[in-house]
């Protein structure tokens, strides 16, 4: 897929959800539900204005950032190799963000008969195993991937990690959409604790590799 085309799409989700959010307007409370703890249960909130609108507004920031710095990246060049699999990426991403938005909305209009983790975790699992696929593409540069100082010094070291990285990151992912069926703490532990386990132990491996290329 081509980045305008990406960039169309994507325009054409944040301005629906926008819409969505004002012509909603009306039948939302003045504070609205924005965080649910681990327990399905609501403990944050926010004034109807950035509850109707701030996702949008976020992702549309998001989706700036993803067309801007790769371009100015000192080694966009490679950014081109995997540029369609980072394109899709962006789509992912949008409408991920997107359907938060809307899970939210619902729920503010009253709409509650849902979980909220039992709906967002399946879609931050298969998030996850979509990363995972990018990053078994991704060549070295300063904005998408694993980016420690070992990977952006060296294009083996960079290439063994995101090897590994992306098999820890589908493996992440699958753990999410596991946590599904457990709910409450033992669905948060299993999203977050293989992810973080993940990446701390990437951090440590490039590392290790550099050491020992740098040796030889």
């Amino acid at each position: 897929m081509s980045t305008k085309l990406t960039l169309i799409l994507a325009l054409a989700l944040i301005a629906i959800a926008a819409i969505a959010g004002v012509a909603l307007w009306d039948k939302l409370p003045e504070q609205t539900a924005s965080h649910w703890n681990v327990n399905n249960e609501v403990d944050g909130t926010m004034p109807k204005f950035w509850g109707a609108l701030l996702m949008p507004l976020v992702t549309l920031g998001m989706l700036a950032l993803f067309i801007i710095f790769p371009n100015i990246d000192p080694l966009k060049a490679n950014i081109a190799q995997f540029r369609k699999t980072f394109n899709l990426f962006i789509l992912f991403i949008v409408a991920f963000m997107l359907y938060i938005h809307g899970l939210t909305l619902a729920w503010n209009l009253g709409y509650q008969n849902f979980k909220m983790s039992a709906a967002m975790l399946p879609v931050i699992g298969v998030l996850f195993i979509f990363i995972g696929f990018m990053l078994r593409k991704a060549k070295r540069n300063f904005f998408i991937g694993i980016r420690t100082p070992w990977t952006l010094s060296s294009d083996t070291v960079w290439d063994k990690t995101h090897q590994l990285g992306s098999t820890l990151f589908m493996l992440s992912g699958a753990f999410a959409v596991i946590g599904t069926f457990f709910g409450g703490t033992t669905a948060f532990l299993l999203a977050l604790v293989p992810l973080i386990g993940s990446t701390l132990f990437l951090v440590i491996y490039s590392y290790a590799l550099y050491r020992r290329e740098t040796k030889a």
